[in-house]
């Protein structure tokens, strides 16, 4: 008898069975789990739940012709982290629904949830549930995930005020440049072969917002996964404020600016619209200063920096080369 090959050869009940075989065994708060039609779990007692959903579509998102089926699962599950964290929670659980091509070999099904599932216990996060449905054309990842917060920890986007400063966390530009050479590139040049991990294999800032949260260290909060200047566009209509950015401040990748650079292209305009950063942008009140010091001792190593000011007038500008001008708008879908 011949092993099968495919998703479709195995079935989906083998499929769920395969998956339920892979998750950690399920800790006390998870009343039912996987194997059930719903998963029922205990709500931490006096915190608020944080509910997040996030889709990522084949030919929208990732290209299976230079993104390893590792790299998908971990991505799908990354986006869904980073929007957690930029609420100030931590995250708890995580439902999976898969919505499979029938000719997806079992082999990239599996490491799929590898990458999944690797992410996952990084950040103690349990799968309790889900769904697999076939799909007619492209593979589907879709992931709801929660996390718990203090009710007066709840960071949001539309608590910046003017005198507020701005910060951002890590270096930009990186995964918009990896991006860009896993498409081009037909030999991979070694030196960039971190920008092309930061597409693959981002790292959500959990710890930061979880940090900047529990501290109250951040008036305002938006995850970065549509790119610097996405975020300061909602960050300011949210808050009804407006932001001024030094360009020369925000802290570029050197080897995305290379790349960039070296293309011939504005490497500032095109780190802050390229989108996949998975970095938090936030805004500090004078007030919190003491405590955000305590945030940024606590952090270690993360590069954490200042980039500009909350003011009154609702724009966003940056001051470029002596002149200021306003801040193009990141990555939107439908447009």
């Amino acid at each position: 008898m011949s092993t099968p090959s495919s998703v479709s050869d195995v079935g989906e009940h083998a499929l769920i069975a395969l998956i339920r075989d892979r998750v950690p065994p399920a800790p006390s708060w998870v009343a039912v789990g996987l194997g059930d039609d719903a998963a029922v779990v205990e709500p931490e007692r006096n915190l608020l739940e944080v509910f997040t959903t996030d889709a990522l579509v084949e030919g929208i998102h990732f290209d299976r012709a230079f993104t390893p089926p590792w790299a998908i699962g971990h991505r799908a599950l990354a986006v869904n982290l980073s929007d957690v964290a930029a609420m100030g929670a931590t995250p708890r659980l995580a439902l999976l629904s898969l919505v499979l091509p029938p000719a997806l070999p079992v082999t990239e099904f599996t490491a799929l949830l590898d990458g999944l599932l690797a992410l996952a216990a990084c950040h103690r996060v349990r799968l309790v549930g889900g769904n697999i449905t076939r799909s007619p054309g492209p593979l589907m990842v879709d992931i709801t995930a929660t996390g718990s917060v203090h009710r007066r920890r709840v960071l949001r986007r539309s608590g910046a005020r003017p005198g507020d400063e701005v910060w951002v966390s890590g270096q930009l530009g990186a995964a918009a440049a990896g991006l860009a050479s896993l498409q081009t590139a037909v030999v991979r040049d070694p030196a960039y072969a971190g920008c092309e991990a930061a597409f693959l294999a981002p790292e959500p800032r959990v710890r930061l917002g979880t940090l900047l949260g529990r501290n109250r260290a951040a008036s305002a909060c938006v995850d970065l996964s549509d790119g610097l200047a996405d975020g300061l566009h909602q960050l300011a209509a949210a808050s009804a404020v407006g932001i001024e950015v030094d360009s020369a401040a925000i802290p570029i990748a050197p080897a995305a600016e290379a790349w960039f650079t070296a293309l011939g292209q504005d490497a500032v305009l095109a780190a802050v619209t390229g989108g996949d950063d998975y970095e938090l942008l936030f805004t500090v009140s004078p007030r919190a200063r003491r405590r955000f010091l305590t945030v940024r001792h606590q952090l270690g190593d993360l590069p954490l920096t200042r980039i500009g000011t909350v003011g009154t007038m609702p724009d966003v500008v940056w001051t470029r080369e002596g002149r200021r001008e306003r801040v193009p708008s990141g990555y939107v879908h439908f447009r």
